[in-house]
Formats: C-alpha cells, sequence, structure tokens
C-alpha cells in the first residue's frame, strides 16, 4: 500500500536527518539536514493526504505522473500562513533550496533552533495525523540536536568568505533572529545559556574565579531577566502542552484546571520561582509559567498515572 510505503521512507529519512546533523565528522551537517527532514516532511504530508483526500490528491491534475512539491503539501494542510509550524518549514525548505550556492558552516549557529522546533514539530505531526510515536523509532534522549557553543561573529565571516555569502548570511541572520522573537516554540527552540553563583560546588556544572580585573576571570553582575522570555506560558498554555505529551507517551489521563491547581498548591509551584513568575501590577495578582513547570508536572503524572490525582487530594487534605 503506497501510504503505508511512504510513511516508512518517511521514518528513515527523519532518522537520516538526526544521523547527519548529529554526526561530528560530517562539515556539512545543516545541508544534509535539511534535505532529509524535508523528505521526511513530504513524504509523511502526502501519506496523510492520501488518507484525507484520495490518492490523487498528491499528483498534478495536469501530469498524474508527477506528485506536488512539498511546498504544496504545505499550502494544502496548513492553511494558515502565519502558523509558526507552516513559517519553520518554510524556512526550513528556502535554506534547502539555496544551501548548494550559500555552503557554510555558520548556518548551523543560524538554523539550529529552527531544525530542533522541526523535529518536534514533525514528532508530534506524525502522532497526530498517523498515530505513530516516533520515540519508538529514535529513543526521546537523541532527538535533541548538538549544538554548537560559537556564536555569529560577523567579522570572522567577512575575513573567511566573498561578500555575496556574507551579505547572505547576515541577512538571513537577522530576518530570522526577528522570527524567532515573534513567534512560539513551534517556529524555534531558543537556545539559552544560564550562569548562576553558588558555593555548593558539587551542584555546578563548570567552575570560574571571580576578579574585577582579571581577563580570565569574571566579574559579578547584575541581570535583569524579562519573565515574559523565562515564564511565557499561561494556565492554559501549560495544561495544553501537558496533555499533549501524556498523548504522545499514550497516558490515558487528561489533566484540566482543576488538576493543574491541585498541582500547584501541593508542590507549591507559586512559591518557586524558577516554576512561576508572580506578575503583581493590579492588585489582583497574576501568575505566568517556565516550561520547567510542564516538564515538572509531566514527569510527576508519568511516575504513577492511574493514582497521582487521587493521592495529590488525599494528602492535600491532611
Amino acid at each position: 500500500m503506497i501510504k503505508g510505503k511512504l510513511l516508512e521512507k518517511s521514518k528513515e529519512a527523519f532518522v537520516m536527518a538526526i544521523e547527519i546533523y548529529n554526526k561530528p565528522t560530517i562539515k556539512y551537517r545543516v545541508e544534509g539536514f535539511s534535505f532529509f527532514i524535508c523528505n521526511a516532511w513530504e513524504l509523511m504530508l502526502k501519506a496523510y493526504m492520501i488518507k484525507k483526500f484520495g490518492e490523487k490528491s498528491i499528483y498534478y491534475k495536469d501530469n498524474p505522473n508527477r506528485t506536488i512539491t512539498l511546498e504544496n503539501c504545505i499550502k494544502k494542510i496548513f492553511t494558515n500562513e502565519k502558523a509558526p509550524l507552516r513559517l519553520n518549514i518554510e524556512k526550513i525548505i528556502d535554506l534547502r533550496n539555496t544551501s548548494t550556492h550559500f555552503v557554510t558552516e555558520e548556518y548551523e549557529m543560524v538554523y539550529i533552533p529552527l531544525f530542533q522546533a522541526c523535529l518536534f514539530n514533525f514528532i508530534e505531526k506524525m502522532q497526530e495525523f498517523h498515530n505513530i510515536d516516533m520515540t519508538e523509532v529514535v529513543p526521546q534522549n537523541f532527538l535533541t540536536l548538538a549544538v554548537s557553543m560559537k556564536s555569529l561573529n560577523e567579522s570572522e565571516i567577512r575575513a573567511k568568505y566573498p561578500e555575496e555569502i556574507v551579505a547572505k548570511l547576515i541577512a538571513t541572520n537577522e530576518s530570522l533572529s526577528s522570527m524567532v522573537e515573534e513567534n512560539n516554540h513551534g517556529f524555534a527552540i531558543k537556545i539559552e545559556h544560564h550562569h548562576y553563583i553558588t558555593k555548593d560546588k558539587h551542584k555546578a556544572t563548570s567552575f570560574v574565579h571571580i576578579d574585577k580585573d582579571a581577563k580570565i576571570g569574571v566579574k559579578i553582575i547584575k541581570e535583569l531577566k524579562d519573565p515574559n522570555d523565562t515564564h511565557k506560558y499561561t494556565t492554559k498554555a501549560c495544561i495544553k502542552e501537558i496533555n499533549k505529551r501524556l498523548k504522545r507517551e499514550d497516558i490515558d489521563i487528561e489533566v484540566n484546571k482543576y488538576h493543574f491547581t491541585l498541582f500547584c498548591k501541593y508542590y507549591e509551584i507559586k512559591e518557586n520561582a524558577k516554576l512561576c513568575y508572580v506578575h503583581k501590577i493590579h492588585a489582583q495578582p497574576t501568575y505566568s509559567y517556565s516550561m520547567q513547570t510542564t516538564d515538572f508536572i509531566f514527569e510527576e503524572i508519568k511516575k504513577d498515572p492511574e493514582n497521582i490525582i487521587q493521592n495529590i487530594k488525599s494528602k492535600a487534605k491532611k
């Protein structure tokens, strides 16, 4: 059956994209990833079109021997032009189409947030459209792409490449950076590094010495963090994300607002600055949550999905 063959090839292309990107010996892994992830999306979406509209839907009407492009598949299935998921795929398609003319390793620093979001979007849609759990194909811990710690340096790339490539790379970086700020995690997964000072060495993953005059040491500074970046999830958004993960793991429980409130009270989430930010502008405070909140509640439910809600209720009454 053609739909089944398309899905098998789609899964293989998805795995190839991850393997190529995470293989340290491949220099131009960005181009390889963009090619295979686009191939995975195209095959998967065509299988969905066959399922929903019939086999003829994946062929051009005036040329029944030729299947339609990925761009056409996207327009037919994701009709909202401004949807972050659609914008994400379209930008990666642009990279696939132009990367043969602008092959630079620096593209990795620009596109990695989009690539990571693209993987998660694919997993979600594979589950939604075909009831296929991609974590059974690729273990969860292998779904995170290797991230370069180096940032884009304009002076370095100007010394390294012709002006045409430099201009293209800088323009792409500026365009995508503004889009990352305007869209949610469906478009890009932000890569952030946070540094904290602790006296307990056992909690540290790296060490520095403090010297205000040293070139190698570090200086203590105070940094204001925008809660719109660190704690950008409403109660509704948290519940939606938790239920999405539960469904993906085939855990038969649906969290509602009452359950979320139970978790917040029992685990004192609103008193934990890492999990919750309290907005005190109005007389009645409002709350927003970090991604760690959804991670935490999901992991707690996963431990004992059948009894966790009842257990929390019982313990809260004592």
